[in-house]
């Protein structure tokens, strides 16, 4: 095992770092590392920090601090051709610290906060966006069921007001066609009935506060006497004679 002290590497960024290591080896050819090389391990230890400068110097600083396994393998792999010669199998290289200067690292923590920050906003603002797409969409299917029960409530309305106007012209039929078989009651129904709804309408009207009367008193009363009369002939066919005491009169064979 041989230590690689500290040294300061220039990042492709042109960031300045000190990095530090070790170097695992082993002697297969003894002839070899005695006779192809001087100073074994002082050669390893300046080819080793060379190599170091050389892939650490290729990189930029976030790839630097995020791939030292990637660092170690391409250290391994230079290293171990360029000593094959002398005899020496090189089997781990291992980089142990990378330190960036202070500056750097305040500013690298400066940046990290402001990416939280940042993330941060973006979050708050998905937030916001989707509750107002949520309101939005409440509210829009608030409206469609608003307007649907507007809908059914004027259909039901208009449906009303065709059986109203129904019923009516029947009403005012069954009366034309009294009035032209010359029943005068019939007419003075027809007079009176309307004669009355003019009455309701005045009477419920916002702006009328005091109604006069008599209006034409006589001829309500008049009007009145023919309901009277119809409703007489109407329901006199219908109920069976009786006497004063309430019994049948006699039947006659």
């Amino acid at each position: 095992m041989l230590d690689i002290p500290h040294q300061e590497v220039i990042t492709r960024d042109n960031a300045s770092v000190t990095a530090n290591g070790v170097n695992f080896y082993q002697i297969l050819d003894a002839a070899a590392a005695a006779y192809e090389v001087a100073h074994l391990e002082h050669a390893i230890l300046n080819l080793t920090m060379t190599n170091i400068r050389s892939v650490m110097g290729s990189m930029d600083l976030d790839e630097l601090l995020s791939n030292r396994d990637g660092i170690n393998q391409r250290l391994l792999k230079v290293v171990d051709a360029a000593v094959s010669p002398w005899g020496l199998k090189i089997t781990r290289i291992e980089i142990k610290d990378i330190d960036p200067p202070k500056d750097l690292v305040e500013s690298m923590g400066r940046q990290m906060k402001a990416e939280r920050e940042k993330r941060a906003l973006i979050l708050e603002a998905e937030g916001k966006r989707q509750a107002a797409i949520l309101s939005a969409e409440g509210q829009k299917q608030s409206q469609v069921l608003e307007a649907e029960g507007r809908r059914e409530a004027a259909f039901r309305d208009a449906e009303a007001r065709e059986r109203s106007a129904e019923a009516e012209a029947k009403a005012t039929e069954v009366v034309s066609n009294a009035i032209a078989a010359g029943n005068v009651q019939a007419i003075n129904y027809f007079v009176a009935n309307n004669y009355i709804k003019a009455l309701e309408s005045l009477a419920k009207s916002p702006n009328q506060k005091i109604l006069m009367l008599p209006v034409e008193a006589a001829s309500v009363i008049g009007a009145l006497g023919g309901i009277a009369e119809i409703a007489k002939e109407t329901f006199a066919g219908e109920r069976p004679a009786t006497r004063p005491n309430g019994s049948r009169p006699p039947s006659t064979t």
